[in-house]
């Protein structure tokens, strides 16, 4: 399959190319950027990928099977529809749209063109997401009661100032889809967003979360990229025992590192060691080695579904689904009140 990538800012540049590039029956066959700092940044890293001035470019020349929509979040909608309207198959980046009706129109619009359509959670991915899951999966926990989900960066640059940014949309985006991956559906959420000023306008700079799943589970989310603070932490509680990790987001620092998963697939996207967490129940602690983190699983995984007609990684009801999670959110900490999933979606 042959992907084209709109945009080329640290999502591009990191979080997709690389791992496209390490994808079984994928290729990198294009990149959509402009700036001319960023045209040779491109240039630098894919030396032999072509470079296209807008999607459009990029769709006339017929160099791709697919895209993936990597720009701003208030630019996605439009690229999306443009793409699904030349007959591409596309992944859209998170949020891949403002909120659940205009995400179920994104996903309307594919089906009547006969395209797919999917949403990029790669942080399902994660080793200490997929260590986490294999535990569940495995029954070593029993019955889950609860998971704190903890995602701090001090990386207070990189916050996507005004109404249509914050880190709801941002790390929410990513903690929320991992929360329903583990437990399942939301039925109602709590939440509370710290606000800040900034130029573009006032902006949630962090969050928590309280979801109740309908499994009975919940689940507890917090972020922040303006206290100083990095730590990646899950606690899970069972009854069979609790399990704690703290881990370094091993597949981001390597590839802001300068790594890539091509030069060593094997090897790829395991947590140090010193980083394992540790499952604690009736005969005792246990250190549990990580499973391996694998971005470019998704990547693998979409190229199944278009070849073979099963459903995408995440699809876009799924992502639409996140994004409902989103807005109850937005509207328990404007309401100080819970918000029940089906004041959201309303079918």
């Amino acid at each position: 399959m042959k992907i084209g990538v709109v945009g080329y800012g640290t999502g591009g540049q990191h979080f997709h190319t690389p791992f496209i590039a390490a994808a079984k029956g994928c290729e990198l066959a294009g990149i959509v950027a402009r700036a001319e700092k960023t045209v040779a940044k491109v240039r630098s890293d894919w030396p032999d990928t072509p470079i296209f001035a807008s999607l459009t470019d990029m769709i006339d020349a017929g160099v791709c099977d697919a895209v993936t929509i990597t720009t701003p979040p208030h630019t996605r909608r439009d690229l999306v529809l443009e793409a699904i309207s030349a007959g591409l198959h596309v992944i859209a980046d998170k949020p891949f749209a403002p909120d659940y009706d205009s995400a179920i129109a994104l996903g309307q619009a594919a089906e009547k063109a006969g395209v797919t359509l999917a949403v990029y959670q790669n942080r399902r991915f994660d080793a200490d997401m997929q260590t986490l899951r294999k535990l569940v999966l495995d029954d070593r926990l029993g019955k889950v009661w609860r998971v704190h989900s903890r995602m701090d960066q001090n990386s207070p640059e990189t916050i996507e100032a005004g109404p249509t940014g914050g880190m709801l949309r941002d790390i929410g985006s990513h903690v929320v889809d991992q929360m329903i991956y583990l437990l399942g559906p939301v039925s109602s959420v709590d939440a509370q967003m710290d606000m800040f000023d900034l130029p573009a306008g006032p902006t949630d700079v962090s969050f928590t979360l309280t979801l109740r799943h309908e499994s009975g589970a919940h689940s507890h989310l917090s972020s922040s990229k303006m206290n100083y603070l990095d730590a990646r932490e899950f606690r899970a509680y069972g009854e069979k025992g609790s399990y704690q990790s703290l881990t370094t987001d091993i597949q981001a620092q390597d590839i802001f590192a300068g790594k890539r998963p091509a030069d060593d697939l094997e090897a790829w996207g395991y947590e140090p060691k010193e980083n394992w967490g540790i499952l604690c129940d009736a005969d005792g602690e246990h250190i549990i080695p990580s499973e391996q983190g694998r971005y470019h699983d998704y990547y693998e995984a979409f190229e199944t579904a278009v070849r073979t007609g099963v459903a995408p990684p995440v699809t876009a009801i799924q992502g639409a689904r996140t994004l409902a999670v989103l807005d109850a959110a937005r509207l328990s900490a404007q309401e100080n009140r819970t918000v029940r999933l089906d004041e959201i979606i309303k079918d």
